[in-house]
């Protein structure tokens, strides 16, 4: 993917709140910006950005407004934002990194990469909604779900574990992206929960039982098509689905595995400060924003159908309430995506 940058405005960051979610296992490739030049300070912050385009164009919008600071974006998902932030090091001109899945931030700060973050902006997260190192935050969740289709899948059907689906009942009748950043980061929590030997057993038997799709968005239509009765995928895919025109999601419903079950993994997006920023207080303050009250508001009210995790801001009412999914325990910080990409490797599903 070819990263470019152009100047920041307002226009383009209102336009961009009021854009569908177009596509959920990345932030879609290409490059947008937002903010204002209003009492910026300098050439502004510039975040490389790999939560949804829409939703941080908004925080983005309401950043600029409230603080003057002018924002650019560089565009693109999980794995091509890590890449590009690796090969960069320290000369990267990135002040910020927003993922959508803790692997990609936990492999960056590995690497040495990251500026504690704020006492003040880590106080506003519970600590289940952060890594234990303190060296980035989270900023948004999503709960793991089983879609299944309804007109073939009765409730007393479904799996009560996502181990479950190693079973070879399953062969053929389940869809994921495996490939993709969000099954990664599923399959991190299940090393993470259940040890090395289940998930490679696990990951081999999801090489027989499971149909592969490029991207979570063709799982859920599969799964609406009866192509397959269910799909390994994260919740909000339905949501935005049933807030547009429902035409992927009419015969879905989601099964939450709960119970501690690795099915419930709720995965956290992260932001953070690159240790290289020569704007280390701006960017600070753009963490701070939007995991404070009126950034964490904007995600309650937007149109991505993520989790708030900031400020005791409640999530959206439509979602089933975060304290209600029984997660499981899984500290960011231990989510393991090179060895999760070498057992998926060794099984043949990369």
């Amino acid at each position: 993917m070819k990263f470019g940058i152009k100047p920041a405005t307002a226009l383009a960051a209102a336009t961009a709140t009021l854009l569908a979610l177009s596509a959920c296992s990345g932030a879609p490739s290409g490059t947008a910006s937002g903010g204002s030049t209003a009492g910026a300070s300098g050439d502004g912050i510039v975040v490389y950005n790999a939560q949804h385009e829409n939703l941080t164009g908004a925080w983005v919008d309401a950043f600029t407004k409230e603080t003057g600071i002018k924002v650019t974006l560089r565009n693109g998902d999980d794995l091509e934002m890590s890449n590009q932030l690796s090969e960069e090091g320290k000369n990267s001109p990135a002040d910020v990194f927003l993922t959508e899945n803790s692997p990609a931030m936990v492999r960056i700060a590995s690497a040495g990469l990251l500026a504690p973050v704020d006492q003040a902006t880590l106080s506003q997260v519970p600590t289940q909604y952060r890594p234990s190192t303190g060296d980035w935050t989270g900023i948004a969740a999503r709960s793991t779900v089983l879609a299944y289709n309804k007109t073939k899948l009765s409730a007393d059907k479904l799996p009560k574990s996502l181990m479950d689906l190693a079973d070879p009942s399953w062969k053929g009748r389940i869809g994921a992206s495996t490939g993709g950043a969000d099954f990664q980061a599923i399959v991190s929590a299940m090393l993470a929960l259940k040890g090395e030997d289940a998930t490679q057993k696990w990951l081999e038997a999801a090489k027989t039982n499971f149909k592969s799709y490029k991207d979570d968005t063709p799982v859920l239509a599969a799964v609406n098509a009866g192509e397959v009765d269910a799909g390994v995928l994260y919740h909000y895919y339905s949501f935005v689905d049933q807030a547009q025109t429902g035409e992927n999601s009419k015969n879905v419903d989601l099964h939450y595995f709960k119970n501690q079950d690795p099915g419930a993994f709720v995965s956290v997006s992260g932001g953070a400060v690159l240790a290289s920023s020569k704007k280390q207080a701006q960017a600070q303050q753009f963490l701070k924003f939007i995991t404070g009250k009126a950034g964490q508001q904007v995600l309650q009210n937007g149109d991505s159908f993520e989790y708030t995790v900031g400020s005791d801001v409640p999530a959206n009412s439509k979602l089933v309430p975060l304290k209600d999914l029984q997660a499981p325990s899984v500290d960011p910080a231990k989510l393991n995506s090179e060895k999760v990409t070498e057992l998926m490797t060794k099984v043949g599903l990369l």
